[in-house]
């Protein structure tokens, strides 16, 4: 890793490129707010919650620059076209700002592209509708796929007018590979799309592998340590 890259990032950049996962299904309402509040000390991009605690965050962070994401159609990107439309507007309705929506994936591996081309493309109207300045974000879970069909996701996702194309929920056999984020940054455009690594990053280094292979967000749980780790790396007397 390039040391002038490292020494290019302070730590509140750092900061600024996570979106902070709360998602693990056993997370209690205290362990939100608290998650939430650590977004405000530190100031991450976003907080990313479930669908029942977009309202909460929202509270939580109100007053503050964070945003509030939630997931849609998540984990495995089964539920029916209208299902998303309809949980993303609620979502909407309830405060959240960003939405991080799963394609189907099981339509994707089976060629309609059609399909998984439109189930975006309703998602991210429907969003833009409700809140122009909605970012829609696309899981594609690419531990599931062969580099032809995260070719095809991410052209079907820039297509139907997707802000970000995303690696993974989390939840599957696989997380972020620098691989893959530079095979996702490849083949989409950068003045339209953005891409985000999500899945498996737990330390710093893990972060700037990342961001050196063109990631523009990160989904991660462990912010505190990797955002700590930056600005011990960064004092006066770490050399």
């Amino acid at each position: 890793m390039s040391s002038s890259f490292i020494d290019s990032l302070t730590p509140e950049q750092v900061a600024g490129t996570i979106d902070h996962a709360l998602l693990r299904p056993d997370m209690t309402t205290e362990q939100v707010v608290a998650g939430c509040r650590l977004c405000a000390e530190y100031q991450t991009a976003s907080v990313c919650v479930r669908p029942c605690d977009v309202a909460l965050a929202a509270s939580v962070l109100a007053g503050t620059a964070v945003q509030v994401g939630t997931v849609i159609g998540f984990p495995h990107g089964t539920t029916s076209t209208q299902a998303k439309v309809a949980e993303s507007i609620q979502a909407l309705d309830d405060g959240a700002t960003e939405l991080d929506m799963v394609l189907n994936i099981g339509r994707l591996k089976s060629g309609d592209l059609a399909y998984v081309q439109k189930d975006i493309h309703d998602v991210v109207q429907a969003a833009k509708r409700k809140l122009p300045t909605c970012c829609v974000k696309v899981i594609l879970e690419c531990s599931l796929l062969t580099d032809d069909e995260k070719v095809a996701a991410c052209k079907a996702a820039q297509d139907a007018g997707a802000d970000y194309v995303k690696t993974s929920t989390g939840f599957s056999t696989g997380g972020a590979t620098v691989a893959d984020l530079k095979l996702m940054r490849g083949c989409t455009d950068p003045e339209r799309v953005h891409v985000k690594a999500s899945g498996g990053i737990r330390t710093l280094d893990d972060l700037l592998a990342c961001l050196q292979a063109s990631a523009d967000r990160i989904g991660a749980s462990a912010t505190a340590a990797i955002v700590d780790e930056m600005r011990a790396r960064k004092a006066p007397d770490a050399a």
